[in-house]
């Protein structure tokens, strides 16, 4: 959405037509709320906003035939690195020479998808964060491979696309979630050793830190499993970092199915 919005020609690849479907229908309704604020006085060009957008976009199942036309693939898929690593071997074959490939990740090494291809120098990561229309951020991530040219690419396209670029490493977490995970992480702890209830945390760091939300309604909005996917993976790969201990009341609220918000209930319950 805010690559098209932005005057580029995107093609936007998924599994079914009919999640495409539902897909390009959840642009088209975002894009009508983009434009209600927007262009709130001038409702015509909202309308030609909306249609000159949806036409820079189009839609494919094939992601190996599209790839020859493109200068950036954006990879957005399930959190796997083998699967990840699937993807990019294939359009590796299929993409130009002077192709850049970027993942989306938050939490995996970008280096390791880096190393399926064989543009090395031509991979990144372009971490943004959800929901990507309203939020400002996006962090351009170099493995020690990763070109001064594709790093530039990467973050004039992010500020060609309106957002505000940081760069980082790639080491766990990049920025925003190597501190975020384990500050929501340490608000579990707290909790568990029954210093506080997870109620007077939430509001503590709303009205003490400004947050606009506590760690455990974060943690219930981001998922709770996801959340301990994180942790876990972090943990493997250092055992013996404190910030990365699994939490007991975490595993179990995944075990029973408790995942946040997209379940009904998590920290909190939800109608």
């Amino acid at each position: 959405q805010v690559a098209a919005a932005s005057g580029h020609t995107v093609v936007l690849v998924d599994q079914s037509e009919e999640i495409l479907k539902k897909s390009t229908k959840g642009i088209e309704e975002s894009l009508k709320r983009v434009t209600k604020k927007k262009f709130a006085d001038k409702p015509e060009a909202g309308t030609q906003f909306i249609e000159k957008t949806l036409k820079n976009l189009t839609t494919s199942t094939d992601a190996a035939s599209v790839v020859h036309s493109t200068d950036l693939v954006i990879e957005a898929i399930v959190e796997n690195m083998e699967v990840k690593n699937e993807l990019f071997k294939t359009l590796d074959k299929f993409a130009p020479e002077h192709t850049i490939f970027a993942s989306n990740t938050s939490s995996l090494p970008v280096t390791k998808m880096a190393n399926a291809t064989t543009r090395q120098d031509r991979f990144g990561g372009l971490h943004f964060f959800n929901p990507v229309p309203m939020m400002k951020l996006v962090e351009v991530i170099r493995t020690p491979m990763t070109s001064q040219k594709t790093f530039e690419s990467l973050m004039d396209f992010s500020k060609a696309v309106g957002k505000s670029p940081v760069s980082c490493k790639d080491t766990p977490g990049f920025i925003v979630n190597r501190l975020l995970v384990p500050y929501m992480m340490e608000a579990v702890r707290l909790f568990e050793r029954g210093d506080a209830s997870k109620e007077d945390i939430d509001v503590a760091m709303k009205l003490g830190a400004g947050y606009p939300m506590g760690p455990f309604e974060l943690l219930d909005y981001v998922g709770l499993d996801t959340s301990k996917y994180i942790i876990d993976g972090w943990h493997s790969l250092e055992p013996n970092n404190p910030l990365f201990a699994p939490s007991p009341l975490l595993n179990k609220l995944v075990e029973e199915k408790k995942l946040g918000k997209k379940t009904g209930e998590g920290f909190y319950k939800y109608k």
